[in-house]
């Protein structure tokens, strides 16, 4: 007798992975644009065909990431990641076609990712720290009474600043920051690491001078990113030397998979920006059940535009490292603030910088296109059970 129906039935999922601007997962359309230049041997500076091919692949790479961010092509240079990108255009040393330029102040918010907040090849005694408000948006008077303070004789200001948070998501008003230190005179530098893909950025716009871009917070490979300008008159002196790759900016033969991969993300990203309210539309379904499991829960930034994917919360009576083990045993991933810190889990500076003291921590839950309901169940049961013990401890105390 023939057997009815399949005959073995689909396991149930049992982890979720709620942790994108981490690293969010390797598209598929990456993956087969890495592995097909994988099959490319020649070096891209080689002037043979197969030399011209490898760089096909990286000048129609270098095409998709500008048009991510609206930007010429020609003003992208890619480097090993956002890490790189950060410490090569936090200098005091800047070329002008031949001359140099100066910066002699590098301006940052109290709010910023550790790569900027600690100031890159600036002294400390020359970083300037500009405070946020509970929503952490920076504060914009103090920004321009320090701008309007710098003294021009001795260089020119930089301003460099994350377009949207890593830990809370909120969103900075980068064209009022823009204006501010354009009428100053200074250059504008922006982390849009978590930003792209989920917000728009349009570089033609006047959003900045400067972006910082990296390729596994959208879904490409890990260990490329790119510095975007708006013009090339002016650029950092590079960090690394060598045979001219990059226009000169960066020297060594190119990670050819990897960049390809990049721009294979960076197309997705770019068509993904269509569907972002719907990404929205499941973090409020999660926020929605943590102020019901835990009605005393704090849900930071708030109050401030936030991008459509992170939450950001803590859970009065429980660390933050310790939720964040509780949801990893039972099969949900996300992040205790930055993952940026060598593994590092402890009290954010973020939150700090907010006015909410040094020593809370929060749990942040970063989604994407791929989140689904079955995600947000398992994240459900994984904080009811949470919920409940703490409830339990706090009966018994």
């Amino acid at each position: 007798m023939a057997l009815e129906g399949p005959i073995e039935t689909k396991m149930a999922r049992t982890r979720t992975y709620l942790d994108y601007n981490a690293s969010a997962p390797l598209l598929s359309t990456a993956r087969d644009a890495m592995i097909a230049a994988l099959d490319v041997a020649a070096n891209p500076s080689s002037v043979h065909a197969e030399g011209r091919a490898a760089r096909r692949l990286i000048e129609n790479a270098r095409r998709d990431v500008a048009a991510l961010v609206n930007a010429k092509a020609e003003h992208v240079v890619f480097t090993s990641g956002a890490t790189e990108a950060a410490s090569m255009l936090l200098t005091a040393d800047w070329r002008m076609g031949r001359g140099t330029v100066r910066m002699s102040r590098l301006h940052v918010s109290e709010a910023d990712h550790p790569c900027i907040l600690n100031g890159g090849h600036f002294p400390a005694a020359l970083v300037m720290r500009i405070g946020v408000d509970a929503n952490g948006i920076a504060d914009l008077a103090q920004l321009s009474a320090a701008l309007a303070a710098h003294d021009k004789g001795e260089g020119l200001p930089l301003v460099a600043i994350h377009a949207a948070n890593n830990e809370t998501g909120v969103i900075q008003p980068i064209d009022r920051i823009a204006e501010i230190v354009k009428a100053a005179g200074g250059i504008l530098v922006v982390d849009a690491v978590q930003a792209v893909g989920r917000i728009p950025i349009d570089m033609s716009a006047g959003c900045a001078d400067y972006l910082i871009l990296s390729s596994h917070k959208i879904g490409g490979p890990k260990g490329v990113g790119a510095i975007v300008a708006a013009a090339d008159l002016m650029m950092p002196k590079p960090l690394i030397t060598g045979g001219g790759q990059e226009k000169g900016h960066r020297g060594g033969t190119e990670n050819l998979a990897a960049i390809a991969g990049f721009g294979a993300a960076a197309r997705q990203a770019l068509a993904g920006l269509a569907g972002i309210a719907a990404v929205g539309h499941r973090r409020d379904g999660i926020e929605a059940i943590v102020k019901t499991l835990v009605p005393n829960a704090e849900i930071f930034g708030t109050g401030a535009p936030r991008l459509a994917n992170t939450t950001f919360f803590a859970i009065p009576g429980i660390k933050a490292e310790t939720a964040q083990i509780a949801f990893d045993l039972a099969g949900v991933a996300l992040s205790a603030g930055s993952a940026c810190s060598s593994g590092k889990v402890g009290p954010s500076h973020v939150l700090k910088a907010m006015g909410f003291g040094d020593s809370l921590g929060a749990l942040r839950v970063s989604i994407g296109h791929a989140t689904g309901a079955e995600d947000i169940e398992l994240f459900r049961i994984a904080l009811a059970g949470i919920a409940s013990r703490r409830a339990d401890r706090e009966k018994a105390a």
